[in-house]
């Protein structure tokens, strides 16, 4: 695969439902109310029950591995979180994963990750360096 400035990968999707935040909760262990309970999000300050941000971290770096083929290439993921995922009692929320290179050298290749919730940006300054030629 060539990592050269300029490629870009395809929107990948995710739909997120509240049955996918209980399955995160139970893997990571991050069992606060705020990622199930309305009425808990909602006495938080919170417009409504929110996706954990490293679930939709996750999401972004399960993106990047599809397109390059490989679980092992990415060396730094890092961003900043700039919005909620807003995850709706009944229907689901939808993560859309981009990205494109901005640098490339002989032994890595920046990717700059576009990550939004349906159509908000979420990860802001969302940089990905990997391993070029991907292992």
């Amino acid at each position: 695969m060539s990592l050269s400035v300029g490629t870009t990968f395809a929107p990948v999707e995710f739909e997120i439902t509240r049955e996918t935040l209980v399955r995160y909760a139970g893997a990571s262990g991050d069992f606060n109310q705020i990622h199930y309970n309305d009425t808990a999000a909602v006495a938080a300050g919170l417009p409504g029950v929110i996706a954990h941000g490293m679930l939709t971290l996750a999401l972004a770096n399960q993106a990047l591995c599809r397109w390059l083929g490989s679980s092992t290439a990415v060396i730094e993921l890092a961003n900043r979180f700039t919005s909620m995922v807003i995850v709706p009692g009944a229907g689901s929320a939808t993560v859309t994963v981009t990205g494109a290179v901005t640098r490339s050298t002989d032994g890595g290749a920046e990717i700059e990750l576009s990550v939004t919730a349906d159509g908000r940006e979420v990860l802001g300054a969302s940089i990905a360096r990997v391993r070029h030629p991907v292992p």
